[in-house]
């Protein structure tokens, strides 16, 4: 385990009672991240809104388990995002968690959907988390019809994935997914109609000094017409090109690999 990581869990041992972003970096020093739930990747029953930020569940009535995929590539890197989740919890499962491109997002029958297989590692509202079909008791059922806030930590160096709930660190669910050589995606799920959830709060750790520093220019240049008034070198106007993310599916498909798509 590596030492960011330990201490990542000395936080979550040691403040079980107090907000964690006090306390955790990437929440305080990260990098904006403006990846958005994906319009193609969904099932059926979701339809998006906020910028594709809200995700709206069976907006009719539920006659199985919808979920939907984000559109940032995990793999390798760290991240940290958050799910506001309507008052509306109840029902089979609403899940939330990560997996592969491999994972079902519909199915016809109300069932734990995210890890069903080897594909997903999910939490249930439940206080389960499952993976590969077997389930495990991990934190306490939530509270039904009220609203509440679920943050993830992925850690793609240490490979875990680590779970906040209304700012309480639940501690560490699944560990060795930095063995997972598919690339790996935030997915969330639910069997409940007319449910709503809200991404925000989305980060990402800095890969280098120079990572940093393009962050900081392009937060305030921020798009590819801008860029260009500055006349800069073509090499420096390319490097900080590539953090502007205009259409993230595209960009997904275009570069695999997670450091390629920086989402200012």
């Amino acid at each position: 385990m590596s030492h960011d990581m330990l201490d990542m869990t000395n936080i979550c041992e040691s403040n079980n009672n107090h907000d964690k972003h006090e306390s955790h970096p990437l929440v305080i020093h990260g990098c904006d991240d403006q990846w958005t739930f994906s319009k193609r990747d969904r099932s059926q029953e979701v339809y998006l809104s906020n910028n594709n930020r809200t995700a709206h569940f069976h907006p009719n009535w539920s006659k199985g388990t919808a979920g939907i995929r984000g559109t940032r590539i995990l793999n390798n890197g760290r991240y940290f995002w958050e799910l506001k989740v309507s008052r509306r919890v109840f029902g089979t499962s609403m899940m939330f968690g990560i997996g592969t491109k491999a994972a079902r997002l519909h199915v016809n029958s109300f069932t734990n959907l995210l890890g069903e297989d080897k594909n997903g590692y999910g939490l249930s509202h439940k206080g389960l988390i499952w993976n590969n079909g077997i389930a495990k008791q991990f934190c306490n059922r939530f509270k039904e019809n009220e609203a509440t806030k679920i943050g993830i930590l992925f850690d793609g160096i240490a490979g875990t994935l680590t779970y906040y709930k209304d700012d309480v660190c639940l501690g560490v669910a699944f560990r060795g997914l930095n063995e997972v050589r598919e690339p790996l995606y935030p997915i969330v799920c639910s069997t409940a109609a007319k449910t709503e959830m809200i991404l925000c709060n989305t980060k990402r750790d800095f890969a280098n000094l120079q990572d940093r520093c393009r962050a900081a220019i392009m937060k305030l240049v921020r798009t590819k017409d801008r860029l260009e008034m500055l006349k800069l070198p073509s090499r420096i106007t390319e490097y900080l090109a590539e953090s502007i993310c205009e259409t993230p599916d595209t960009i997904l498909n275009n570069y695999p690999n997670y450091y390629d798509c920086y989402m200012v």
